[in-house]
């Protein structure tokens, strides 16, 4: 009766290994059966008793006997000798229950187990007082699946997983393995083919090129509560939002040691340290999900659930984001649910199916990147994404999720030509399973963590992208405004006397400034792929670069919307950004470089200071035009406001190459008015005395359909912010 189920057990055919294995009723006692491969003899050792020797059932590894007189349960361990003399006694894996509860694996089939992380992957466990790991995997085409390791010298025969029926999940407690233990699924597919696979639950990985997944467990204390209590109580839309956008292995570098990336545990004090100085809000990680490919500035994800081991381990990362909620700053992750590398360790053709993507590859493949795209149709692959998301935001304590590529994923025939899309059910290009994922995926993430910021990089007119869902929306809290970041960056690489033809650049972006919460993005796709840093965009030589730039960021920190930079722009960086090396620290030693970090960081704190400033940043309440239109100067004013239209701020542009000498500019209203920022000045690399006068009285003479107004001298490339001297 037997002998089928051994033969099926070494040929790796057998789906349910523990209903053969382990201690089974049998007449006068208890039979045992066992699997090792290559032992010569093999016995039983149960509790309280002699040890008795298990008979060969089958060549190929499979060994049997009576425990006579014993009754279930039964304690013991599996005690095998080799040819070489080596000894091994080990409790046996079979001897123990399913470590997925029925509701569990209820919720995996309804795709609403959002706390996936909790019973797939590797967890170690204490099961009826024998330390070991459990480890759960979604494969619901394989043939048969083994966790292999360096515990079981990465034999495939050694540690056959059981099939928990309809759910696809495969399952098995592994007594002995614990942190640090390397691992791998070793699928065979219904063709035969035997895969090897990383853990797509994995909470650690190892240090690429190496990709296996490591058993982890989290052993942080956190020390953040001030800071999450208030993250529930806040309301993104209505507080200053000023983002560092920060590729963590490139951004500084040690050069005491082989210029090797900071660790976590550095970066946090010194990113954290950076980040407060420079009045900075948050920072935007690119992401840290454990990717094979550093080119890839980590947005070709491998583990969806694991932190890159390149600067440490998970706990380093979250003592990380401690430390930056310690000095005031939040945390924003890049996360990218659109699409995933084809590498055949990883989640491509995992169970020898399409399993995460489609298979259809008009709809699986991504033409741009080389990539494979999620099939969002899949109950269980929305469960996986979504379980990612909140992952990081409640195991990570992060505050936000910036989610890549959104375009990509909203449209069937996103980058595709004729007849390489397959149109949705009513013959149009959208993907109502990707919109029903994203709708999800917002809804779950601010339900379950109320305070979360979640932003869409989303570069087409796609309507409501940042409204809720009950209002038809997508639910993101805030769109990147790529068509701002286009527009400005075209105007302000024009040299100014060609600027007078292309004032609307300018001007055009308050036509659809309140349709959305916007963010003004100035990112790292900005200064890579050949298009240079910002200052290298800029038109004149050196001083005037900086001049325009300067006048840039002044603009955007004073244009509705929340705001963003990439790191390195700070420092009026010349070269393009690279990956592959530091920031250039060093250019601080030039007055010019030094004063553009000098104006960013007193532009941030400004900026948080005055209310008006952002309060009401999504409304046309906050906003009002003086001078739209006066494109032969290439000067532009307007006033921001704060709720109530309790505070007022003034904002004057001149962005040609001359002074404009008593240019009047209305005020709303009389007093005197004093400046707050002037980017011209000399501590910034402009022309300005710092002592220069810095108050004017407003004159009651109507102009810019105000009741008050002064005359102005407006240095040229240069930007003012004016607030009442109160």
């Amino acid at each position: 009766m037997s002998a089928p189920d051994a033969a099926r057990l070494v040929h790796r055919d057998h789906h349910d290994p523990h209903a053969f294995l382990g201690a089974h009723p049998h007449p006068g006692g208890v039979v045992v059966r066992a699997f090792r491969p290559g032992a010569e003899r093999v016995w039983v050792r149960p509790a309280g008793r002699e040890r008795a020797e298990l008979a060969v059932l089958d060549p190929g590894g499979v060994f049997e006997g009576v425990v006579g007189g014993a009754d279930l349960p039964m304690r013991y361990e599996i005690e095998a000798t080799y040819a070489d003399g080596a000894v091994h006694t080990v409790a046996d894996p079979y001897a123990f229950p399913p470590t997925l509860g029925e509701f569990d694996l209820y919720l995996l089939g309804e795709g609403r187990h959002e706390e996936l992380h909790h019973v797939m992957g590797a967890h170690v466990r204490d099961m009826d007082g024998v330390q070991g790991t459990a480890f759960a995997v979604w494969a619901p085409s394989a043939r048969s699946v083994s966790v292999v390791g360096d515990f079981n010298h990465w034999d495939g025969r050694l540690h056959p997983m059981r099939s928990m029926g309809a759910s696809g999940v495969w399952e098995l407690f592994v007594p002995g393995v614990g942190d640090g233990d390397a691992y791998k699924y070793e699928i065979r597919t219904q063709d035969g083919a035997i895969l090897l696979k990383a853990d797509p639950l994995a909470q650690c990985a190892e240090t690429p090129p190496k990709t296996a997944s490591v058993v982890f467990t989290s052993r942080h204390e956190w020390r953040d509560h001030a800071w999450t209590g208030h993250l529930r109580d806040g309301v993104a839309h209505r507080g200053p939002m000023s983002v560092y956008e920060v590729h963590l292995p490139s951004w500084r570098l040690n050069p005491l040691e082989g210029n090797r990336p900071l660790t976590y545990a550095e970066l946090g004090q010194e990113l954290g340290d950076y980040a407060r100085e420079m009045g900075f809000t948050h920072v935007e990680l690119l992401p840290v999900m454990e990717h094979p490919f550093g080119g890839s500035w980590g947005y070709q994800v491998t583990s969806y659930f694991a932190p890159t081991s390149r600067m440490g381990s998970p706990d380093d990362l979250r003592a990380m984001v401690d430390a930056l909620h310690g000095r005031g700053i939040g945390v924003i992750l890049d996360w990218a649910p659109a699409h995933f590398p084809k590498d055949d360790w990883a989640l491509a053709r995992f169970d020898g199916t399409a399993l995460y993507e489609h298979l259809d590859p008009r709809r699986g493949e991504h033409p741009d990147w080389g990539t494979l795209v999620f099939n969002y149709s899949r109950t269980e692959v929305r469960n996986f994404l979504i379980a990612s998301a909140l992952y990081w935001l409640e195991e990570f304590h992060i505050d936000g999720l910036r989610v890549d590529a959104v375009a990509s994923m909203l449209y069937l025939d996103y980058s595709r030509r004729e007849g390489e899309w397959v149109p949705n059910p009513y013959g149009g290009r959208e993907d109502l399973d990707a919109i029903a994922f994203i709708r999800q995926l917002n809804e779950s993430t601010h339900a379950r963590r109320p305070g979360t910021v979640t932003a869409a990089e989303e570069s087409t007119a796609w309507p409501a992208v940042s409204r809720p869902t009950s209002w038809g929306g997508l639910g993101f809290d805030f769109k990147w405004n790529m068509g701002w970041m286009h527009d400005t960056l075209s105007y302000f690489a024009r040299d100014p006397v060609h600027r007078v033809h292309h004032h609307n650049e300018l001007t055009f972006s308050l036509l659809y400034a309140f349709t959305e919460n916007f963010m003004l993005p100035l990112s790292h796709d900005e200064v890579v792929h050949g298009k240079g840093s910002l200052v290298g965009r800029m038109p004149g030589d050196q001083p005037t670069r900086q001049a325009n730039l300067r006048a840039l960021y002044a603009y955007m920190w004073a244009h509705p919307g929340k705001k963003l930079l990439f790191m390195g722009s700070e420092l009026a960086q010349e070269a393009e950004w690279s990956h592959e090396r530091s920031l250039d620290w060093h250019l601080l030693e030039h007055p010019g470089h030094a004063g553009v970090q000098r104006l960013v960081r007193e532009m941030n704190h400004a900026y948080r200071a005055e209310p008006a400033l952002w309060e009401v940043d999504h409304d046309p309440a906050g906003f009002e035009w003086l001078e739209p239109d006066d494109a032969a100067a290439n000067v532009l004013a307007f006033m921001r406001f704060s709720g109530g239209r309790e505070r007022s701020l003034v904002c004057v542009a001149n962005l040609s190459g001359a002074h404009r000498q008593g240019y009047r500019v209305g005020l709303p209203h009389g007093g005197r008015w004093r400046t707050v920022l002037d980017t011209d000045r000399h501590r910034y690399g402009g022309g300005t005395p710092d002592e220069a006068p810095q108050v004017v009285d407003a004159e009651p003479v109507e102009w810019h359909r105000q009741a008050h107004s002064a005359p102005l001298d407006l240095a040229p490339l240069s930007v003012r912010w004016l607030v009442p001297d109160r």
